[in-house]
């Protein structure tokens, strides 16, 4: 089973940019779909962003444009670059695989404030 452990959060102004990253253990990462989740202070958890094992990617529609999803199979590692940021990013972001298959992380606090 991949075990999850996110990072890259942060407090950030409106317009700036956060670079999330996402580093996975075992042996099935490099075979799975991974994506990235959020949950915002009182509501539920939602997806933000897949990547596919060759690198096809998709969005929700409210971040297109703005991020950008990645993964390093050599490092293990997934990516959410994100720029143009809006108060309403602020979240905790998850990733996990596209099928929810792992345990989720403890997450990391994406804050856009000015």
């Amino acid at each position: 089973q991949v075990q999850l452990v996110e990072s890259g959060g942060g407090l950030v102004q409106p317009g700036g940019s956060l670079r999330l990253s996402c580093a996975a253990s075992g042996s099935s990462f490099s075979v799975v779909a991974m994506a990235w989740y959020r949950q915002a202070p009182g509501k539920q958890r939602e997806w933000v962003a897949t990547v596919t094992r060759d690198g096809r990617t998709g969005y929700r529609d409210s971040v297109k444009d703005r991020f950008t999803i990645s993964r390093d199979g050599s490092k293990n590692t997934v990516y959410l670059q994100m720029d143009s940021l809006k108060s309403e990013d602020t979240a905790v972001y998850y990733c996990n695989t596209a099928t929810l298959s792992a345990n989720w992380g403890q997450g990391t606090q994406v804050t856009v404030s000015s």
